[in-house]
């Protein structure tokens, strides 16, 4: 488990408006392409600088291609990166503060301490 990527997947699709409507509208096939070309290339860097072993466990695949906010936070992922990438795919799908509200209330299941973000 990785909670590096984890949070770089999530960092990575919401700075782009494209790949926030890819993985809106087809989550398996965006992170299955991210874990593919993206997930190995160093941020920052030249293309050609890789590293080789990254990969997501199929739980962290699952959470992501379900858009499962709630088993993100407890696989670690930070909540400030999945709450602004999911409101940039779903606020528009409610009224105001509505998706906001949803998010929080669906995490409050964990009380302290609690999961890790640190990475």
């Amino acid at each position: 488990m990785s909670k590096y990527l984890l949070n770089k997947f999530l960092y990575t699709v919401d700075r782009d408006p494209d790949l926030v409507e890819r993985y809106r509208g087809d989550a398996a096939g965006t992170v299955s392409w991210w874990e593919q070309e993206m997930a190995n290339q160093l941020l920052n860097c030249p293309v050609a600088e890789k590293s080789t072993w990254l990969e997501f466990t199929d739980e962290e695949r699952r959470a992501l291609r379900e858009h499962d906010h709630v088993a993100l936070f407890g696989l670690g992922a930070h909540p400030f990166l999945t709450l602004t990438l999911f409101i940039a795919m779903f606020e528009r799908d409610h009224g105001p503060l509505e998706y906001q509200k949803a998010y929080g209330r669906a995490l409050q299941q964990h009380s302290l301490p609690y999961p890790d973000i640190a990475t």
